[in-house]
């Protein structure tokens, strides 16, 4: 049985910078609790790379607009016969109570970027080693606190990205549900197709090819060249199928 790896590639700006929080906040969630330095250090590490994101652009007022837009594609999706009406309305429902959440919700990150602690640990850590005991203190009597402290005080922190995650995470659910993998063929390791509006490409692969796609494009038009891992002697096949979604 082959093992088939899921490459997923943004075509605008606002799905890149959805992706990238949403791999930000897996993170932040996978080394808990923090019980060490070293998972302090990743824990603060990626907080400061979500703030930095955050900084970059207007993620509520995004998100709010994709909300509405999933709405209303699924007001037209509501009129076509023989389809699951409760499926639609508890889905609109639930885009609905997602963006009145977000809407009355702090600015994005807002708990985040106002704590002393997380303020004082991210301009560190631009510094090569510069988390040591002697440069952070209050990072190393924080880490001496105990267990429960800690936890009760990341759980605030992550239940402020509460409202935004659950937005993302609704937008993200409908825009990958959106469109079925087709089986696709490359020659000589190209291929390229037109986009039609779409907002990210979803590419499945066997692994015992050992190849990976380069994505380049935008919504109306794509192109994906698949590379060899071993650059030095790996082969691309003239022909190579794979899975593609338009989502």
């Amino acid at each position: 049985m082959h093992t088939h790896i899921l490459f997923e590639h943004p075509l605008n700006e606002k799905m890149r910078t959805w992706l990238r929080i949403e791999f930000l906040v897996q993170q932040l969630n996978s080394n808990l609790p923090i019980v060490d330095h070293a998972s302090a250090l990743h824990f603060f590490r990626n907080v400061g790379d979500l703030l930095d994101v955050f900084e970059r652009g207007e993620v509520r007022t995004e998100l709010l607009k994709e909300l509405e837009r999933q709405q209303r594609k699924l007001q037209q999706w509501s009129e076509v016969p023989g389809v699951d009406q409760h499926r639609i309305d508890a889905l609109r429902q639930q885009l609905k109570a997602s963006g009145s959440v977000l809407m009355t919700a702090p600015r994005v990150g807002q708990v985040l970027r106002e704590d002393r602690l997380i303020g004082l640990v991210r301009q560190r850590l631009s510094i090569p080693g510069g988390c040591c005991s002697f440069d952070l203190p209050t990072l190393h009597i924080w880490l001496h606190s105990p267990q429960s402290t800690r936890d009760a005080q990341v759980a605030r922190w992550l239940e402020s990205l509460q409202p935004m995650n659950q937005a993302l995470n609704l937008i993200l659910d409908l825009v990958r549900n959106s469109a079925p993998f087709r089986k696709q063929t490359s020659l000589n390791g190209f291929f390229q197709d037109n986009g039609e509006d779409a907002d990210l490409l979803r590419l499945q692969l066997a692994l015992d090819a050992q190849l990976y796609p380069q994505i380049s494009g935008h919504k109306s038009r794509f192109a994906i060249r698949f590379l060899p891992l071993d650059s030095e002697n790996g082969i691309v096949p003239d022909r190579l199928d794979f899975e593609l979604a338009c989502c």
